[in-house]
């Protein structure tokens, strides 16, 4: 399942790896990001990445992402 959210387009991307391994998974990653505000974000399920467009700092988003207790990596800009 993918969940997409358009952006303006002048905010930097960036691609994440995360350990989602169903529904449930996608549906943490989309609240904490949620939570934190100020980012539009694509989540790719399949092949467990998410595209995250945001004026936050790489450390931010990373924080935020691990909340969810998954298995995150930061592959680079997008």
């Amino acid at each position: 399942m993918r969940y997409l959210y358009h952006s303006s387009g002048n905010l930097p991307k960036h691609e994440f790896s995360v350990d989602m391994n169903c529904e449930g998974c996608a549906e943490a990653v989309s609240r904490v990001l949620n939570k934190l505000g100020g980012v539009q974000f694509n989540i790719d399920l399949p092949n467990k990445k998410v595209y995250i467009e945001s004026e936050h700092s790489t450390d931010t988003l990373l924080t935020t992402l691990n909340k969810t207790g998954k298995t995150v990596c930061y592959i680079g800009p997008k």
